[in-house]
């Protein structure tokens, strides 16, 4: 019987390679918490796409408390703060906490995040708050930077041919702004 892995992700073309990969060692169920992509009808888009991959590959759904007031609340003061920069780390912060809070709470052996497959997100960052968090809950942290050896573009591939629905910014409103305004 294979370890029980709880895998954090933001959306279907991010998660798609990374549960490939982690399925021959774990038994993956997929956690969704992101309270800050927005508006709401993005974060619901995104949901349902993960959630209709899971479900044709029959393989488990848990989903976060899209809890917004909080995000915005730790990233008061940042609204400025171009991509990679400060702003990030807390929302890395807060979403992979939770993720390793919950891991510990409903069991698992291990967690791990999607994240780490965007070139647009900082590898070493996730990886030092997610070895940290495994220290602070007792979860071991699958570390891994899944855009290596072109996991990013196999992604792709691999979501265009699901079909699936591909934003085009991270999912904060931040972010959203920014790239509206370019």
């Amino acid at each position: 019987m294979k370890p029980k892995l709880l895998l954090h992700t933001c959306c279907g073309p991010c998660v798609i390679y990374v549960i490939e990969q982690l399925s021959a060692e774990y038994e993956v169920t997929v956690y969704y918490f992101n309270p800050n992509v927005h508006p709401r009808q993005e974060y619901l888009a995104r949901r349902n796409e993960v959630l209709g991959y899971l479900q044709k590959k029959d393989i488990k759904f848990i989903e976060g408390e899209y809890n917004t007031k909080k995000w915005f609340e730790l990233t008061i003061g940042l609204e400025h703060e171009p991509e990679k920069g400060k702003r990030c780390d807390v929302c890395f912060e807060f979403r992979l906490s939770e993720t390793a809070k919950a891991a510990k709470e409903l069991g698992f052996s291990a967690w791990a995040t999607s994240l780490s497959i965007s070139p647009h997100k900082d590898y070493q960052k996730i990886s030092d708050i997610g070895q940290r968090l495994a220290k602070q809950y007792g979860v071991k942290f699958v570390d891994r930077d899944w855009k290596k050896k072109n996991g990013f573009k196999i992604a792709c591939d691999m979501s265009h041919h699901e079909g699936f629905y591909r934003q085009n910014y991270c999912g904060c409103i931040y972010s959203k702004r920014d790239r509206d305004s370019n």
